[in-house]
């Protein structure tokens, strides 16, 4: 089952906010009235109301005391992810060569403008996607899933694809062969290809075309053409088409961290910027 952490923290942060002020509000007055009421007992009595018992009538109910506890870390918590920074880990190879499986990389959350935690409307406006930038997104056939590909296509575009050559517009994303493996008999290629000045490496396997040949497509209105640098291997907007603005997530800018699946240490071999 898909888990909307999102929702899971802000529901979080909500419900032990509300606690914590209902606490504050209506139940902490009741138990200092209390206390003073034991306190002039006691004086009445010529004694002094004991620390421990002071203690005992101001202390918070097991419920509130933890919602107490654990606010202002979930508060702090859910500021960064949802406006500043959100970590992201990568669980396939879609983007090689550019991202590997158990990459950690950080997501800008605001560079595509300010927008409202779960429901993800802009409530200012900053920049917008530009090509080439690798972006996050939520998964338009299931929402709850978060996908990482590059921006190939803005709104308007005309994407097409001339015996596997990326066409934008009419005009060819140039591109350079930089490796073919294995020596003999290779059937895979690393190619550095440039997008409009946005340059990246992108992986191709001999005589494989999983979309069955050239094809062309037009960008809507207030959408984004998403494809994998792993071209031959990526689930993309070729399959289930555009990506719309209000599913935007973030810009992913940043490695910070990878891990091999298992039981592996993580290294930092390959941490820096993503192109």
């Amino acid at each position: 089952m898909d888990i909307d952490f999102s929702l899971v923290l802000t529901l979080a942060v909500l419900i032990t906010g509300l606690l914590w002020g209902f606490d504050a509000s209506a139940l902490k007055p009741i138990r200092q009235r209390r206390l003073k009421a034991a306190q002039a007992a006691a004086a009445a009595q010529g004694a002094t109301l004991p620390a421990d018992a002071e203690q005992k009538l101001l202390r918070e109910p097991w419920l509130f005391e933890t919602a107490h506890s654990f606010f202002p870390v979930l508060a702090v918590v859910w500021v960064l992810r949802s406006f500043l920074a959100e970590p992201f880990t990568i669980p396939s190879g879609s983007m090689l060569p550019s991202l590997e499986i158990g990459d950690y990389v950080l997501v800008n959350k605001f560079a595509y403008g300010v927008r409202l935690p779960v429901l993800g409307t802009v409530i200012l406006p900053v920049d917008l996607p530009k090509r080439g930038e690798v972006m996050v997104f939520k998964f338009p056939a299931s929402p709850n899933m978060n996908y990482i590909k590059r921006v190939v296509g803005l709104p308007g575009d005309l994407i097409e694809s001339r015996q596997e050559v990326l066409f934008i517009n009419g005009v060819e994303a140039k591109r350079e062969l930089l490796s073919q493996e294995p020596a003999i008999e290779p059937w895979q290629q690393v190619w550095r290809e440039n997008i409009f000045g946005a340059v990246h490496t992108t992986r191709e396997e001999i005589g494989r075309e999983p979309t069955g040949g050239d094809w062309s497509y037009t960008v809507p209105a207030g959408h984004y053409f998403m494809m994998g640098d792993n071209r031959d291997n990526s689930n993309d907007s070729r399959f289930w088409g555009p990506v719309s603005e209000d599913l935007i997530v973030g810009k992913a800018f940043y490695i910070w961290m990878h891990k091999k699946p298992g039981l592996n240490l993580p290294v930092f071999d390959r941490n820096g910027s993503i192109e």
